[in-house]
């Protein structure tokens, strides 16, 4: 169940970003008769300027989630079975205190780890939007001065 849970969790985070690269991306073909040299320099140069322009370079890395927290309830129930024993022990029965603790100590740990889990996705979620809004800000900046370059951009 915990396996299927964090398969879910890394698909739902991870596949936004894997259909992000897939995006559209700007296409020009040289002008007839261009050398590919002159055509290559007309293209890093327009990279260069949408790069500056947007602020967002294509080739940087892409932001990703950290994996799904796991174990949280083991550690909070041995954490909670410690406090218990220590508190049973003073009314009389650290056993019983013991089982308490580690019930309620997983959880609160599992509660903290699903917290945690939650977080991380809507973080993983935010970045994905500002690597989107970065790339569509770099290739409209891309595709105008390659047409101010007499190109057509696609």
């Amino acid at each position: 169940m915990k396996t299927l849970r964090s398969i879910a969790t890394l698909l739902l985070v991870l596949l936004p970003l894997l259909v992000a690269s897939a995006g559209a991306e700007v296409i020009v073909y040289p002008k007839a008769g261009q050398s590919p040299q002159a055509f290559e320099q007309d293209q890093f140069s327009c990279h260069q300027m949408a790069q500056q322009r947007s602020g967002f370079n294509p080739s940087g890395p892409v932001a990703t989630a950290p994996p799904p927290a796991q174990g949280g309830a083991v550690r909070g129930g041995a954490r909670g079975a410690a406090i218990g024993a220590v508190g049973g022990a003073i009314g009389g029965d650290a056993g019983k205190g013991a089982a308490i603790g580690a019930a309620v100590g997983a959880v609160g740990g599992r509660m903290r780890q699903n917290q945690q889990n939650r977080a991380n996705a809507e973080a993983a979620q935010q970045a994905q939007g500002h690597q989107q809004a970065g790339m569509q800000a770099y290739d409209q900046a891309y595709a105008q001065c390659m047409a101010s370059r007499g190109y057509q951009p696609r």
